[in-house]
């Protein structure tokens, strides 16, 4: 056997190793089982899992941006001759640190409780002026909390109230540094409510007590027994379900906290996220297909069904208190869970709301770019790649009978401030991040390279063959055409008389010697003389 036969027979035989357990493999899909099982059984919060540490002390910074609305014609829109105009001012911006606290394991590593305190650090290299410094004139949220308050009072005792409002120099509308709105201040009307009831404080902000404090004690699911319930909340607070609203729906608590998400996403679910803040859970849906630092990622976002309308959405009804008391698209009373004013919560510049929310203030443009949540999630990890967190704070302003300076107020939903959370995976878990998913990645479609490498040499086997073939016919070939050549020339040479004459001519005699017989020679070589 030649040497070149041997290179054909080892090629198939290797093309057939490769083939045929590589096509056995890519059925069984055995390699994606096992990688799927590892990762599944890796990505929990079990005591000494690889993922626990950076869920107690995330490493992305978060950072968060207070925008505010300044309102510009607060003494026309009071007096009943003009819509309000804002304008926005901001960002202030503040680093976030939320490591988790108290970390305790229950039920056998089943279930973690933690805490998670939130502190601000303020960056002034990122912001938009000095929160010390600038001014803000908004709605003064204590008096309308009062108001509230007194509504469902007599209309005598609420004149009482107002006419010694007055006599305190309290209006609607306040001017003060941004500082004080955000982190507090001690409020004239408030410190004389709490000389009377020691119990209300006497200091208002929109963060007031909330650097260095959590939204409460919580106990998530590790994922050791199914890897679907990875992160989800088992209780907030003691508690499995709120009594806030007005249905066994809206009062359930579904979902994670947002920072955490099982494995192996799909595009077709919903993601559930508990947000304490508020009071309530709201699903995230696919939006498309992106990518964070080279790292591949499903985008989620709340669809407009999250806060459209009982008309719209009629799961929505749970959330109207009292029941059938519903407000419009795109906006949530949240006063049921916080004391005080008629506090309203939706997105930026009422992105996603009824467009009578957005025409009765001046100076809004709400846009998908700037005001949108969203978060870009790894579907193999389930880990935020980045996350954009956008809410805003709103507060009824409308006529209450027996305060005289409401009386040309038509009810409207009034902007304060929104934030905008966001955090975006670092370099370093990034580059840990690409390198688990290229292993993952190669280690899933081994029966793809090998099946690969199965084609290529099945292709080589087949060219060698055929050049082969190629080489056999080619030798037959000129063997045929050496035989012929060689009886060709052989019935061609013959024996033939020089002369076309006849032997015994005088001629013939006269120009040839003679000799005994006949004169010949072989044709075509000329003859030779003896």
């Amino acid at each position: 056997m030649t040497r070149r036969s041997w290179a054909i027979y080892a090629t198939g035989i290797v093309c057939a190793l490769l083939l045929i357990p590589g096509i056995v493999l890519l059925v069984a899909q055995v390699f994606q089982t096992m990688i799927q099982s590892r990762i599944k059984k890796e990505v929990t919060l079990a005591p000494n899992s690889r993922v626990l540490q950076g869920w107690i002390d995330p490493p992305p910074p978060v950072y968060m941006q207070y925008f505010f609305f300044n309102v510009t014609n607060a003494d026309e829109f009071v007096a009943g001759k003009a819509k309000p105009a804002v304008t926005q001012i901001g960002p202030y911006t503040y680093r976030e640190y939320r490591p988790r606290e108290n970390v305790t394991f229950r039920e056998n590593g089943t279930k973690i409780f933690a805490t998670n305190p939130k502190s601000f650090v303020f960056l002034p290299e990122m912001s938009v002026g000095n929160p010390e410094v600038d001014l803000l004139t908004t709605v003064n949220i204590p008096v309308v909390a009062v108001m509230n308050e007194m509504h469902s009072y007599s209309f005598f005792l609420r004149t009482a109230v107002s006419l010694w409002m007055g006599t305190l120099g309290i209006d609607l509308f306040m001017t003060r540094t941004v500082n004080e709105i955000l982190w507090g201040f001690k409020d004239p009307l408030l410190s004389k409510i709490h000389a009377m009831r020691p119990e209300v404080d006497e200091n208002f902000g929109l963060m007031y007590n909330k650097n260095g404090t959590h939204e409460g004690e919580f106990v998530f699911h590790t994922g050791e027994q199914n890897y679907m319930d990875y992160g989800k909340i088992d209780t907030w607070n003691g508690i499995k379900q709120m009594t806030w609203w007005s249905s066994n729906q809206s009062n359930m608590i579904n979902g994670t906290d947002g920072s955490v998400f099982h494995t192996f996403l799909s595009r077709d679910e919903l993601l559930y996220i508990f947000a304490a803040d508020l009071c309530r859970s709201i699903h995230l849906a696919y939006v498309e297909d992106t990518e964070v630092k080279g790292i591949p990622a499903f985008r989620f976002a709340p669809p407009e069904d999250v806060l459209a309308s009982p008309e719209e959405n009629p799961a929505n009804a749970g959330f109207c208190v009292p029941a059938g008391d519903c407000l419009g698209k795109g906006v949530l009373k949240v006063s049921v869970c916080r004391e005080g004013a008629p506090v309203v919560v939706s997105f930026p510049h009422f992105y996603q709301a009824d467009e009578k929310y957005i025409n009765a203030i001046d100076g809004l443009s709400p846009n998908k770019e700037e005001h949108e949540t969203y978060l870009d999630l790894n579907p193999t990890t389930g880990v935020p790649i980045r996350a954009c967190k956008r809410a805003q704070i709103n507060v009824i302003m409308k006529r209450v009978p027996g305060f005289p300076k409401t009386k040309f107020l038509n009810e409207t939903i009034f902007p304060i401030m929104y934030v905008n959370e966001t955090a975006t995976i670092d370099d370093d878990s990034a580059a840990q991040m690409r390198g688990l998913l290229l292993i993952v990645t190669l280690v899933s479609n081994f029966p793809v390279i090998i099946l690969g490498l199965g084609v290529i040499l099945l292709v080589v086997f087949l060219c060698l063959i055929l050049r082969s073939r190629q080489r056999r016919n080619e030798k037959r070939i000129d063997f045929s055409e050496a035989f012929h050549s060689f009886t060709t020339t052989k019935d061609d040479t013959a024996y033939t008389q020089v002369s076309d004459k006849a032997e015994d001519s005088p001629e013939n005699h006269a120009n040839q010697p003679m000799r005994n017989g006949s004169y010949i020679a072989m044709s075509p070589v000329e003859a030779q003389k003896c």
